[in-house]
């Protein structure tokens, strides 16, 4: 691909149809063609490669939470080794790429001049060796393992750990009354009363012997489905303290892909020809068309006769309310 997009340049800068297009196509040839950008194109694509099996598993709809932990370990060793022992391996990589498309190699042990090079734009003796190692290597990686600090501290592994013992996969294995009991104490004391939380252990120890032998329940594999057969089968009325908390566990905000899909969402229904929306019908409208897999099968009759059938105004005839 790196090939391809040189010898594209190549071309418009030969065979432009402007001047300005062959002085950008130009200038873009001139940076992709030195020993700093394919060193960062290579890093970024290890560090990629490393993160795409956890980005993959955080953006799926039904998430596994444990393994996703899993990966999010993982993936932090791993980048901890690219940062300790990676470096000389990349460069090795990067200098074979340089010479193979005769791009210019850097001495590693001479001065690293930024800028111009001009003297006042100096900053402390460093060589070019200790740019690329310290100043973009290691750099870069830092703000990977920060980034993923940051969004799984701890508290935030805590709370999603707990969260597993609800998931129904697998006849129910991973239920544990004691972690179950433990996320509504330490992580939603505000949601459950003391009374409620001494009752809660109650239900759940009904739930651990009544739902997961349940024939309703024998094929749910994530918690939103266990969620939805509660409901269906009566059980959330018996089991409303587990319902509440499997609620407020369907509530985290794991990753930004939910947010993303309802973005990309509103481009579809607030068109240019949509522009005045109201909030509201926006709203309304957006769920219909995130949640299509469960609106698909509702027809437009059914909806005009449910209309129909409501209790109508006094005086008003039904030709009146659909004219």
């Amino acid at each position: 691909m790196y090939g391809a997009t040189i010898r594209v340049l190549e071309n418009m800068v030969e065979a432009g149809t402007s001047n300005s297009i062959r002085g950008e196509a130009g200038g873009a040839l001139i940076a992709m063609r030195s020993f700093e950008f394919i060193f960062i194109l290579y890093l970024m694509h290890k560090i990629m490669g490393i993160t795409d099996l956890l980005c993959r598993a955080l953006q799926q709809k039904s998430l596994d939470i444990l393994n996703a932990m899993d990966l999010v370990s993982t993936t932090k060793a791993f980048l901890q080794t690219l940062r300790v022992d990676g470096f000389d391996i990349l460069l090795k990589h990067v200098e074979s790429i340089c010479t193979q498309y005769d791009i210019d190699l850097p001495i590693m042990c001479a001065r690293y001049k930024e800028a111009t090079g001009r003297s006042c734009q100096q900053r402390d003796h460093i060589t070019v060796e200790h740019h690329y190692r310290f100043d973009i290597f290691n750099t870069i990686i830092d703000l990977q393992l920060a980034e993923i600090n940051n969004r799984f501290n701890e508290g935030a592994m805590e709370l999603l750990i707990l969260s597993s013992a609800l998931e129904p996969k697998d006849g129910f294995k991973s239920l544990k009354i004691d972690k179950i009991y433990n996320l509504a104490d330490k992580f939603y004391p505000v949601d459950f009363t003391k009374q409620e939380m001494h009752y809660l252990r109650y239900q759940l120890e009904h739930y651990e012997v009544d739902v997961p032998h349940h024939q309703e329940f024998q094929n749910v594999s994530t918690i939103s489905e266990l969620c939805r057969r509660l409901v269906e089968t009566n059980k959330s009325q018996h089991y409303y303290l587990i319902d509440r908390l499997i609620r407020l566990v369907l509530t985290l905000p794991v990753t930004t892909a939910t947010t993303e899909r309802a973005f990309s969402a509103m481009k579809h229904v607030k068109t240019a020809l949509r522009n005045k929306m109201e909030d509201e019908f926006l709203a309304d409208s957006m769920i219909v068309y995130i949640e299509r897999e469960l609106s698909e099968p509702i027809d437009s009759d059914s909806i005009v006769d449910d209309f129909y059938s409501m209790k109508k105004p006094s005086g008003t005839t039904s030709i009146g309310i659909f004219s």
